[in-house]
């Protein structure tokens, strides 16, 4: 061993202070200091589309190459959920990460009192009366909360398109976006923003553009109607489908789920050519499930035990999340992820900070991930009393765990329905309903579930 020498040692201590403050800088540039890391986000949703209806997902016709490629490229959740299975309070949820009890906004459409219901569709929406109504309850999400607001209020840029019922992009705190909401000119849930993926990815394309000439982080919101009725694809993909498809109806939906792939594409090739890609946080998930009708007319709502239904065709949805270089891609079939994820998963990876207690977690915490043992949901009538009280218009409650999903009916707005068990993963399409056999995993799991909202609690919404 050679001996000890001050210079020899001294020059070790620069070398360690030199690799010590490298280190902490890269970890700083890595996890986000003040300045905020130069991350932008990318929240795409499907509208109308089974758990099951992807290439990825096994599904053995349709076909969804750029949204297959995503998922290998990602941290894919098979078993994620949505906490409602109508798009509007779901579309709350995910941009609050909040349920709909707490939101509020827990149908589609506020009732109407019956001098409203007595007047046409031409005479409501000049009635000074409705468009109260529809502001009154919009303004039960507070958007200052909400992931746009969150994002904007660093001063960054964000980007609304396709699906959004919460009066116009102003109003949900984007800087910029599609959808006016003016009921006067056909503003309900989205009206220009309904234009992107099916005529036209031009306006998300040309944010991107003007997000980089600003230098600022930018967050884009991308939830086309797709593949949702009107069910009209392109030829060249309805013939594609034919051939395999029961019938005419089932091709529809099946070159739909194609149509919405390639829009996704179109998307992801976009970051890629301006450069974005390794520092773009790509998150995917279904605003809620659908089943299609193989015959005759298509009502609103698709087949049974799909949108609007407590069963996992209606609320169950892939979610994944792709960031080159800090999510390693891989495939979770059993940990469950939420909708209500996506707001805490985001702040935590733009270095925002929450804004207070929110149900959903960081799904890059994998010691979170590990710990959560249910996530659960409710669902509500499609029209909402204002003021809103949700214990009122509530159909059911559900929850599912590693092992079991239970569906809790309310009587009051579901008198036909049953409390229902299922052994989720061995039976995933819910077709042996087990409560009867196992009433002790049903009391176990109601306890739970009023332990997570009571509707009849004293002082409960």
């Amino acid at each position: 061993m050679p001996p000890f020498s001050p210079i020899r040692a001294g020059r070790g201590f620069q070398l360690a202070i030199l690799l010590a403050a490298a280190t902490w800088a890269f970890d700083r540039a890595a996890a986000g200091d003040s300045a905020r890391p130069p991350l932008n986000v990318v929240v795409i949703v499907s509208d109308d589309q089974g758990w099951g209806d992807y290439g990825f997902m096994g599904h053995p016709h349709i076909r969804t190459p750029h949204i297959d490629r995503l998922a290998a490229e990602s941290l894919t959740f098979t078993r994620g959920y949505v906490p409602s299975s109508l798009c509007r309070p779901s579309l709350a949820s995910l941009v609050s990460g909040l349920h709909a009890h707490q939101h509020r906004i827990v149908g589609n459409d506020p009732q109407l009192p019956p001098e409203l219901a007595a007047l046409t569709a031409a005479e409501r929406v000049r009635d000074p009366r409705w468009l109260t109504l529809r502001r009154d309850y919009a303004a039960n999400l507070d958007h200052s909360r909400t992931l746009p607001g969150l994002w904007t209020a660093e001063g960054w840029l964000a980007h609304q398109s396709g699906k959004w019922w919460e009066q116009d992009w102003r109003f949900g705190r984007f800087t910029h976006g599609m959808t006016h909401g003016d009921p006067t000119r056909g503003g309900r849930h989205g009206d220009e923003g309904l234009k992107i993926g099916r005529e036209t990815m031009r306006p998300v394309l040309d944010f991107l553009d003007e997000a980089q000439r600003a230098s600022k982080p930018c967050l884009v919101f991308y939830a086309p109607m797709l593949p949702h009725l009107p069910q009209n694809p392109p030829e060249r993909l309805l013939e594609r489908f034919r051939e395999g498809a029961p019938s005419e109806l089932v091709a529809r939906y099946w070159a739909m789920c194609a149509w919405f792939d390639e829009s996704v594409g179109v998307l992801l090739d976009g970051l890629d050519e301006r450069g974005m890609r390794d520092n773009t946080l790509v998150l995917y998930v279904a605003d809620n499930g659908w089943t299609q009708p193989e015959s005759g007319e298509i009502p609103s709502y698709g087949g049974p035990r799909g949108k609007r239904s407590p069963y996992d065709g209606g609320l169950r949805t892939p979610i994944l999340l792709r960031w080159p270089g800090r999510i390693a891609a891989r495939r979770e079939d059993a940990r469950l992820a939420s909708s209500l994820d996506v707001l805490p998963t985001v702040l935590a990876a733009a270095g925002i900070a929450a804004p207070g207690e929110l149900p959903g977690i960081n799904l890059l915490d994998d010691e979170a991930l590990s710990s959560r043992e249910a996530v659960e949901g409710a669902i509500f009538d499609h029209d909402a009393t204002l003021p809103t009280r949700p214990a009122e218009t509530l159909q059911f409650r559900w929850m599912v765990t590693e092992e079991w999903k239970l569906i809790l009916p309310e009587r009051a707005r579901a008198p036909e329905g049953r409390v229902e068990l299922f052994r989720i993963v061995e039976d995933p399409h819910e077709s042996r309903d087990l409560s009867e056999e196992r009433p002790e995993v049903v009391r176990a799991l109601r306890e739970r579930l009023d332990g997570w909202w009571d509707p009849g609690a004293s002082g409960s919404p």
